[in-house]
């Protein structure tokens, strides 16, 4: 059990992470995490629960509005999202608010083209 917090240590969340490490690292290059730049990580709803900080954390969407990007309010950081694909079976957890870890030390890091979604093509 790992655990995840923003800045200020408002939000204060408990992930199950694999013991042979990440499932998969993912940038994107999204309007909005081009932006963030920052890497995350997949996790499963039951491998996820919020331990404090419901009350601080502020909810963004945008364009479609189906993806939800997750912030704390009082110091801005970017903990966490439902994205649009996978919406229900998945959190995108920010890796850099993992404690003990070195996100800029990470290694293979796939870039999603999330520029290009699927969902946004045009029929």
């Amino acid at each position: 059990m790992k655990k995840l917090t923003c800045h200020c240590g408002g939000v204060e969340v408990e992930v199950n992470l694999p013991e042979k490490g990440f499932e998969k690292l993912v940038r994107c290059n999204c309007s909005i995490c081009k932006r963030k730049g920052y890497i995350m990580t997949p996790v499963s709803p039951e491998n996820f629960k919020l331990i404090k900080g419901q009350d601080l954390l502020t909810l963004y969407q945008y364009h479609t509005k189906v993806a939800e990007h997750y912030f704390c309010s009082k110091c801005g950081i970017y903990t966490h999202t439902n994205p649009r694909s996978n919406h229900d079976k998945v959190y995108m957890i920010n890796v850099g608010c993992l404690e003990e870890i070195k996100p800029l030390e990470l290694k293979n890091i796939i870039v999603s083209d999330g520029e290009n979604h699927p969902l946004d093509q045009k029929k």
